[in-house]
Order: C-alpha cells, then sequence, then structure tokens
C-alpha cells in the first residue's frame, strides 16, 4: 500500500510540474545528435530477430495446430538471451577483422541472421518441427551476440558520465527496436491476410530486411574508445603483464568482480535482482499474446494493424517523452511509474477476454500497453547503462540485460502451461500478470536511495 501511495504522488507529481517549454526545447536539443540515427537503426535491428522467432514463429505454429503449451515452451530458445553474458567477454575482447570491435561484430551477426531466414523458408512445420526449432535457436544465438555489441556500441557513443545523454540514447534505442519489432512486424502479418505468402516464405522477406540493416551497419561510424588503457585504470597491469592467465583473467573474470567490487555485493546482488524481477508479469503477457489473439478471434491483419503498427508509433511516441521524464525527475521515478502503468495494461487485456474482439478496447490496451512499454524500457536501459563500467561496458551491459531477458525466456517459457492449468481462463491468467508486478515495485521501493546515488555519480 505505501508504494502505491509513494508511486501515485510521483505521477501527480509529473503532470502536475510537467516540464516547461524551455526545458522541453533544451531536452529535444539533446536528440540533436546523427550519433543517435545509428542508435535508432541498431535498435532495429535489435527487434527485428524478435519477429523471426517470436510472433512469426507462434502465428506460424499456431495455425500449424500446435498447442497452447508447445508454442509457450518452443520459446525456450529465447533462453539464450539470458545465457549470453557467458560468452559477451569474448565480444569484448575479441576484435573482428573487418568494421572495428562493435560494428564488426554487429555485421557478422547480421550476416548470420540472413542465412538463417533463408534455411527456414525452406522448411515445413508439420516435417521439419526439430529443424524450425534448431534453426530458430541458431536465429537467438546471433541476435543475443548482436545485442551485446550493440549495447557496447550505445554505451561507447555517449560521453561517460553523461547521464541525459544516455537516457536519450536508451530512448532512442527502444524506439528502434519497436520499430523492428511492430512497424516491420506488422507486414507479415497484413501479407498473411491478403496474399497467398505462406509462413515459411515470409523467411525471405525478413532476410530482405535484415540486409537492408546491413548496409546501415556499414556505414555507421564506429565509436573510439581506449578500451586497453581503460582496462589498465581498472586492473593496474604493469607493464611487464604479458601471458594467457592475465588474458583469461581480463577477459572472463576482471569485468565481473569489477561490477561487484565497485558496489559492494549486497548492492551489486539487490541491482541484479530488482532487474530479474520488473518484467515478468510483461513477459508473461508478451509470450502468449499471438495465441490469445487469434483465440478471442482477432484476424492477421487486426493483429498487423493494431499490436504491431499502432504499438509501434505508440512506442515511439512514448519512448521519446520517458527519455524526457527521465531527463528531468531520474530514471527511479520513471521506473515507479511505469511499473504502475505496467500493471494497470495487463488488466485491459483481461477485459478482452471478457468481452471478445473489440477492436476500439483493443486500441486503448494498446495504447497503454505501448507507453509501459516503452517508459519502462527507456528507463530500464539508461539504469543499466549507467551501472556499466566503460572498460567492460559490453559484459556488465549483457550481464543485466540477461537477467531481465531471463523473465521473458526461462520463466515465461511456461505460460502456455499456465493458461492451460488455468483451463484456459485468460482474464485470471492477465489478473495474475498484473499481480507479478507488485513485488518488484515493493523491491524498487527499498532501493530507491541506491538508485538516485548511482544518477547522481553519472552527473
Amino acid at each position: 500500500m505505501l508504494v502505491a501511495k509513494h508511486a501515485l504522488s510521483w505521477l501527480n507529481i509529473v503532470f502536475a510540474t510537467w516540464p516547461k517549454a524551455e526545458f522541453l526545447l533544451a531536452a529535444i536539443k539533446t536528440y540533436n545528435d546523427k550519433r543517435f540515427l545509428s542508435i535508432f537503426f541498431f535498435g532495429v535491428s535489435s527487434g527485428f530477430p524478435w519477429i523471426m522467432i517470436g510472433s512469426v514463429l507462434s502465428a506460424w505454429l499456431k495455425d500449424e495446430g500446435l498447442s497452447r503449451s508447445a508454442i509457450g515452451l518452443f520459446g525456450m530458445i529465447f533462453a539464450t538471451y539470458s545465457f549470453n553474458f557467458l560468452w559477451s567477454p569474448l565480444v569484448d575482447k575479441l576484435k573482428p577483422p573487418m568494421l572495428g570491435q562493435r560494428r564488426g561484430w554487429i555485421f557478422a551477426m547480421q550476416s548470420l541472421i540472413v542465412m538463417c531466414c533463408l534455411t527456414m523458408s525452406l522448411l515445413r512445420a508439420e516435417s521439419d518441427l526439430y529443424y524450425v526449432a534448431l534453426v530458430g535457436l541458431f536465429i537467438a544465438i546471433a541476435s543475443a551476440t548482436q545485442d551485446i555489441a550493440i549495447d557496447g556500441f550505445r554505451i561507447d557513443t555517449i560521453a561517460e558520465n553523461d547521464r541525459d545523454g544516455m537516457s536519450a540514447a536508451s530512448s532512442v534505442a527502444t524506439a528502434g527496436w519497436w520499430t523492428g519489432y511492430g512497424g516491420l512486424g506488422a507486414i507479415p502479418f497484413f501479407l498473411a491476410d491478403m496474399t497467398t505468402w505462406t509462413w515459411p516464405s515470409m523467411y525471405l522477406l525478413l532476410a530482405g530486411f535484415m540486409l537492408l540493416l546491413m548496409l546501415a551497419t556499414l556505414f555507421t561510424q564506429e565509436p573510439i574508445v581506449d578500451r586497453e588503457a581503460l582496462l589498465d585504470r581498472v586492473s593496474h597491469k604493469q607493464s611487464t603483464q604479458s601471458s594467457l592467465g592475465y588474458w583469461l583473467k581480463s577477459t572472463l573474470v576482471t569485468p565481473f568482480a569489477e561490477f561487484f567490487s565497485r558496489n559492494g555485493v549486497k548492492l551489486a546482488a539487490s541491482f541484479l535482482l530488482f532487474i530479474f524481477l520488473f518484467k515478468i508479469g510483461e513477459a508473461f503477457l508478451g509470450r502468449m499474446s499471438i495465441v490469445f489473439y487469434k483465440e478471442v478471434g482477432f484476424s492477421n491483419s487486426d493483429i498487423a494493424t493494431y499490436s504491431k503498427l499502432l504499438n509501434w508509433w505508440v512506442t515511439i511516441l512514448f519512448s521519446i517523452l520517458g527519455g524526457i521524464v527521465n531527463i528531468r525527475y531520474g530514471i527511479y521515478k520513471g521506473l515507479m511509474i511505469a511499473g504502475i502503468a505496467m500493471a494497470a495494461s495487463n488488466l485491459l487485456f483481461a477485459v478482452i477476454a471478457q468481452t471478445g474482439p473489440s477492436t476500439s478496447l483493443l486500441a486503448v490496451t494498446v495504447i497503454v500497453d505501448g507507453f509501459t512499454g516503452a517508459w519502462s524500457t527507456v528507463a530500464m536501459v539508461a539504469f543499466i547503462s549507467l551501472l556499466c563500467n566503460r572498460a567492460f561496458s559490453a559484459t556488465q551491459y549483457a550481464l543485466m540485460a540477461s537477467l531481465s531477458v531471463a523473465g521473458r525466456t526461462l520463466v515465461a517459457s511456461s505460460s502456455g502451461l499456465f493458461v492451460d492449468a488455468l483451463d484456459g481462463n485468460w482474464s485470471l491468467f492477465f489478473v495474475c500478470t498484473a499481480l507479478m508486478v507488485i513485488p518488484s515495485l515493493c523491491f524498487l521501493y527499498s532501493i530507491r536511495e541506491d538508485i538516485k546515488k548511482v544518477e547522481c555519480s553519472n552527473n
């Protein structure tokens, strides 16, 4: 109850003291930086693979007659995003022969995703289900590795201790992610209703889009970071030290040890636990959303129009506004507001389950859900980015982001089993996902002062 009152008081403060015109102009100027265009396109590239192994794959499997439980368990391939921190030190340490540290890895993983899409287009779910899952796993591995380099690129691009720039970059990256997931992701669903395209053939289109994103990578400028100098400063390496043992330690151990030693074990663990808890409810909902839309009676075109296109524009708008709010009021308040709204949006899905396929109600729900998704993601990305040491930006971000994704992958993969256990009671399912938000808000309130200290130390 105390957390709810606290959150509502901040809501009143935000809307009662909305930034004046001069502040808005100053905040908008923060976005007037050509580097943000590269961050946006990399955001698109980050979100787009979730269509390949998420929405499109779920719709394909649902039309093939697979059960909710089976489709939910198919989401286990997303577990790759939860473990990518295990090989993130290599992405931080090993430099590809072309295009630089960040762009080289991004381009290589984009190439692998294109090849996987071409392979997927040749498969049939009724006879090649094992290979569909295997290729989906390869897409997830390539995408998760790409994300390591993309997050490192964003952190390396923004000046150290530039909290406002990091919030702005986080909002631009979020807008890009949803452009890939929502904007481009709507096209296959329109085609499914309007043409004779099959779901496997959609992967040829997806491969084509990824090829265009590869061109954007070629024209992006690599951020200039003297990583060795930063590593020397952190590890206090002596000039005589040059051994395999040192390389292994600095690559695989030091990034994680530095994070815990800098924050203290207790506080570092608290940060990681909050990151894990924050989006579990949203993850359960997201994993079953396409299945829900189809079962309740929405067409593929409805899904494309509302769940993808409308959600895309709403998310872009609130990503930018969320960045401005974080600049003005701080990350803690942004997270608290987003968490309250997240629970409310889940309850709107429960209303749809009761009323049936109302497109007007779906539009309202998508708008609220887009607000919560964008706002919470911007605040979370900015928060995690500020926790990273620039010497290990990709590794430390991957460690924390993987925990955020773990709720969407390991835990939320059981969402289909959960719905089946409730005898298909979608309303009760969405109410439960709303309740899942409460523990994270309580935890957020308990570490509020620590979050504020992190913000202050990066100003």
